[in-house]
């Protein structure tokens, strides 16, 4: 379709206009070099605060007892709140949004090994706290609480990554016993934690700790998944029946929101998303805004190159050529200029974020939370930017090139050059 004389003429063209296609090119590399910086800030925020959500169930609530802060019905103020078997029985049976629940008593007990000892969370718990909590065991060693255990109250533990570290340093802990405050625990599995810094914790079952640690009766909080609750606005419904649920089981008013602790992370999670897909629109907008720049870059080029070749125009109308050659030079120029330098900003884009990413990964190995994470661009926006920018190219050389042949070889031969 091209021949070899129309890419001669192209880049003996560039290379009279050197400087003047070098800064026309920078603007379009620029403007795909800031498009993809932009969202990838953008997206290494996101990834970064969504991170910080854990493995944990995007749709687990978690509800603890506080103490009310209305009176109700002849009962004062500041009373306490305790939650026990039928507030479970409650949450799993009359709710049919809920899904998997788990109670948990806790302690904060001194756990030793050998010669080694460390203070740690005992945490008594059912064994859905696996799917709520996103609990992974490490390397497949061992395993989580189970049935049996709950019903036999055997006294088992599965201990966290820090756990072992302290007390077990190279040693496999699977089998070992741990003595916390004169009682034995037989770990039975180690799990991946997403605790942060020098969190230690241990779970056990639910009604060995309830016997330890609450005299055979309550629960400290309770947690469960729901389903269905796809927007803020049906989990704040949800959390309105839950409430007054269990008002009318503990006798306080439904619009006492200090009488219990509700801890949503749907609710959270999609208020999070909302608010980064805003940023995400924001910056796609700035990024648009940048390489639109870069096009009218070009555009102004092509209208400067129209203008100084008049004269050449003419006299290649006079000899013949005809109105679609002479479009299609121009055009050609306009594409190759916009797609090479766009494809050097994508390249260079790509690599600055592929090393921060690099960077922060290699950082990341201290734990702990992170607000910038993976901050990279899908490379498919990336290439479906550059073939846009390309596209808007030929549509920004188009209009100089229909004027150039619009104009008569006589017109065309007065003109000054």
């Amino acid at each position: 379709m091209f021949d070899i004389d129309n890419w001669q003429e192209i880049f003996a063209t560039i290379r009279k206009n050197r400087l003047r296609t070098f800064l026309t090119g920078f603007s379009v590399a620029w403007g795909i070099f800031m498009l993809i910086i932009l969202l990838a800030a953008g997206n290494g925020l996101k990834n970064g605060v969504t991170s910080n959500f854990g493995n944990r169930s995007k749709n687990s609530i978690e509800v603890w007892p506080r103490r009310t802060t209305m009176p109700y019905q002849g009962n004062p103020k500041d009373r306490r709140i305790q939650l026990d078997e039928k507030d479970f029985d409650l949450i799993s049976g009359q709710l049919a949004e809920v899904q998997d629940v788990s109670g948990h008593v806790g302690s904060w007990l001194t756990a030793s090994y050998k010669f080694e000892s460390t203070g740690c969370d005992f945490t008594g718990t059912y064994p859905k706290e696996a799917q709520i909590a996103g609990i992974r065991i490490k390397d497949n060693k061992g395993r989580f609480l189970n049935d049996i255990d709950m019903k036999e109250r055997r006294k088992v533990a599965v201990i966290n990554k820090r756990v072992q570290e302290v007390l077990f340093k190279d040693e496999d802990p699977v089998g070992k016993m741990i003595t916390a405050n004169s009682v034995n625990f037989k770990v039975i599995g180690v799990y991946e934690a997403d605790e942060w810094g020098d969190y230690k914790k241990a779970y056990i079952p639910f009604t060995t700790a309830q016997m330890l640690f609450a005299k055979g009766w309550g629960m400290h909080s309770i947690s469960f998944t729901v389903t269905g609750l796809n927007t803020v606005e049906e989990n704040k419904v949800f959390e309105a029946k839950l409430r007054r649920k269990l008002a009318g089981l503990h006798q306080f008013d439904p619009n006492d929101e200090g009488a219990l602790g509700i801890w949503n992370m749907m609710e959270n999670y999609l208020q999070t998303i909302g608010i980064f897909n805003g940023i995400s629109l924001f910056v796609m907008i700035i990024g648009i805004g940048t390489l639109i720049a870069g096009v009218v870059g070009v555009s102004n080029i092509m209208l400067i190159t129209v203008r100084e070749r008049t004269r050449e125009f003419g006299i290649r109308k006079a000899l013949g050529a005809t109105p679609l050659s002479i479009l299609k030079l121009i055009l050609m120029e306009s594409v190759l200029i916009t797609a090479v330098f766009g494809y050097v900003g994508m390249i260079f884009g790509i690599a600055v974020t592929e090393g921060i990413s690099y960077v922060m990964q290699m950082g990341a190995e201290s734990g702990g939370p992170s607000v910038f994470k993976n901050p990279t661009v899908n490379i498919n926006i990336a290439i479906g930017a550059t073939i846009l920018l390309m596209i808007a190219g030929v549509v920004a050389g188009y209009f100089p090139a229909r004027r150039a042949v619009k104009i008569t070889a006589v017109e065309a031969m007065r003109t000054n050059e």
